[in-house]
């Protein structure tokens, strides 16, 4: 009578245990699609990020080879703000997920669009976008200003976003 017992006991003990361990399975199965959106939000927003100043910095080689003077569209990073938006946002994201330099995304995301707001305000107020005011002076410079810590928040973001993918390469 006690060994029909202890094999009923051992039963819901094994039925139980194997019910844990499907259970953490699943867990485990969830948590590699969270870490494999995490990862792909963290590469597509870094190369998102990027292409603003890959396609500027690359253009300019071509373009000045090719007329044997050095060109520079230096508003090519501000023209493509919205691929660099989408890339930082979803670099926010991913950071959110991890919590890992999330703040600093967010800042940088932030800095980045109040920079290229603030340039083209500057050129609005100062008659620069309306061609009221001829290009050069202090003008111009105040709003270049803007367009090169733009640049420089987008360079930052994309470092930021290479230092995101080296830190979740670490989380497992």
């Amino acid at each position: 009578m006690h060994s029909h017992y202890y094999i009923a006991l051992k039963l819901k003990e094994y039925n139980r245990l194997k019910t844990i361990l499907n259970g953490k399975e699943q867990e485990g199965a969830l948590m590699n699609k969270k870490r494999g959106l995490t990862k792909f939000l963290a590469v597509g927003g870094t190369v998102l990020i990027w292409i603003p100043i890959v396609f500027t910095v690359t253009l300019s080689i071509i373009g000045s080879a090719v007329s044997h003077r050095f060109l520079c569209d230096y508003l090519m990073p501000a023209e493509l703000f919205p691929v660099a938006f989408v890339g930082a946002l979803a670099l926010l994201w991913a950071a959110m997920r991890v919590r890992i330099l999330h703040k600093t995304l967010g800042l940088l995301t932030l800095a980045m669009v109040i920079f290229l707001a603030g340039g083209q305000l500057i050129a609005v107020l100062t008659g620069l976008a309306s061609g009221a005011v001829k290009p050069g002076g202090w003008q111009m410079a105040l709003a270049l200003t803007g367009i090169v810590l733009y640049t420089l928040a987008v360079i930052s973001l994309g470092i930021t976003g290479i230092n995101l993918i080296k830190k979740l390469k670490g989380v497992q």
